[in-house]
């Protein structure tokens, strides 16, 4: 029953296997795609559906600051809320690339809601 509502899909980026059929994600690893995807595509990017995306895209050209750093959680966690309701997000939490001093690194803990599994997900950020 949870495979029904975690879902199976394309893997992103899309990939073929040996046969020449294309890849998919099941599961937790769709979710977990879907993530990474909510993540990467900034809100007006896609035509038909322009409010898709997070909000994070705009700040790429501020300071690193406890500021942009505090604006990060909420575009995450406010986009995750939207648009992805399979998962509860536990914290995200923002700090700074060891030895990159413009890159933040975007941790997300989340439990899978139908599974009640708990994972972990960080993303790389890049400030201007």
């Amino acid at each position: 029953m949870s495979g029904d509502f975690l879902g199976v899909g394309w893997t992103s980026p899309v990939q073929l296997d040996e046969k020449g059929q294309v890849v998919t994600a099941q599961y937790e690893d769709c979710v977990r795609q879907s993530i990474w995807t909510i993540l990467s595509t900034a809100r007006g990017e896609r035509v038909m559906r322009p409010d898709f995306g997070c909000g994070i895209h705009d700040l790429v050209f501020a300071s690193n600051s406890a500021a942009t750093s505090g604006e990060i959680v909420s575009e995450v966690s406010q986009a995750l809320l939207e648009w992805e309701p399979r998962i509860d997000v536990l914290n995200v939490d923002v700090y700074a690339a060891p030895n990159q001093p413009n890159q933040l690194l975007i941790q997300i803990n989340y439990q899978v809601r139908t599974t009640n599994n708990r994972f972990n997900l960080v993303y790389p950020f890049y400030l201007g």
